[in-house]
């Protein structure tokens, strides 16, 4: 494996705490988010991902209006989403927005589709959730159909045909950078293969070497269907401190409090400590020093042989000032130390 992985960092703009410890407003937060994505720039962080959601906990609904706005205030880092909901939007107005974002940034943008791991944007743009599989399997073949650029002729169950129609505008040069987010179905991985786009593994809970099996087949996949390899990605959770402990004691309760909230929707049990300190052992919460993130980061990128590593820097009301610091650490420390040990 070369040196020249890519080292990312995404958000979902989740909702922070103020200075008097109460939540800040949403507009705050995306004003906030972009002078996050500046600094990473500053910092030489390759790729700043944001997430879409359609909740209070997080401010983000329109992930590439922010990304516009960051556009205009940087001049290397790639722009994506982290990911865009496909099955509950239109795949024309998506590529339509990414290729405009495309533009803006001089081919900077990237869009990574999924399913998104929640559902309120089913009920709120009038989608039915009983046809979860449907939705994004149809609207991922006709998103895949766009890539080309030529006149689409396109038929199918969840909206009206089309012939022949051409989509603006068009990508200036190449295509648009188009990833998969898999959260691990076998199912999904196939998906990523069969469409010939690059495969970004959600990583976010427990050994990240379960995942291995997911690299094999995408790579075993893609050979058997004639073509050639592609990026494979991770994106997971992570917090870079000054030092160890210093990481882990900021973290621990934001952390915990994000954690709940979405898992007491899920049925999962509260998080103790000593879970939190297990998943920073031996699963996938890339937290403490920079030495520590970066060694960490490398484990996992080499098992993967991995093209791009995403951390999650957002933890639910982790404050403005210490996501400030950790993007510093991981852009000036992290990142120059993850290249260093895989070169």
């Amino acid at each position: 494996m070369s040196n020249t992985i890519e080292l990312g960092l995404d958000t979902f703009g989740d909702v922070t705490d103020g200075p008097d410890g109460k939540p800040l407003h949403a507009a705050q937060v995306i004003r906030n988010l972009v002078e996050e994505a500046v600094l990473a720039d500053e910092v030489g962080v390759d790729f700043i991902g944001v997430g879409e959601h359609h909740r209070a906990d997080f401010a983000v609904s329109s992930p590439e209006m922010v990304l516009a706005a960051i556009a205009s205030r940087t001049k290397r880092i790639r722009l994506g989403s982290a990911v865009t909901v496909l099955s509950s939007d239109d795949p024309i107005r998506v590529f339509q927005r990414f290729s405009t974002l495309n533009a803006v940034s001089n081919g900077r943008a990237e869009v990574i589709l999924g399913r998104g791991s929640f559902v309120e944007s089913f009920p709120l743009f009038g989608f039915d959730l009983n046809r979860y599989e449907e939705l994004f399997n149809e609207k991922l073949d006709l998103f895949a159909a766009l890539l080309g650029q030529e006149p689409v002729t396109w038929s199918g169950t969840t909206r009206p045909p089309l012939k022949n129609q051409s989509v603006y505008p068009r990508i200036e040069t190449g295509r648009l950078t188009t990833w998969i987010g898999v959260g691990g179905t076998p199912e999904s991985v196939m998906r990523a293969a069969h469409y010939g786009m690059p495969m970004m593994l959600a990583i976010i809970g427990g050994d990240p070497r379960r995942f291995l099996p997911f690299a094999d087949l995408y790579r075993r996949a893609l050979k058997e269907m004639g073509k050639s390899e592609l990026p494979v990605g991770i994106h997971s959770h992570g917090f870079v401190g000054d030092t160890d402990a210093q990481a882990k004691e900021t973290l621990f309760a934001d952390y915990k409090r994000m954690r709940d909230k979405i898992g007491a929707e899920r049925g999962w049990p509260p998080m103790a400590r000593a879970d939190f300190e297990r998943e920073i052992e031996h699963g996938s919460l890339y937290v403490g020093s920079p030495e520590t993130v970066a060694r960490k980061i490398a484990t996992t990128a080499k098992a993967f042989g991995a093209a791009r590593f995403d951390m999650k820097y957002s933890a639910g009301p982790l404050s403005h000032e210490k996501m400030m610091r950790s993007i510093e650490l991981y852009g000036r420390k992290v990142i120059p130390l993850v290249r260093d040990i895989l070169a």
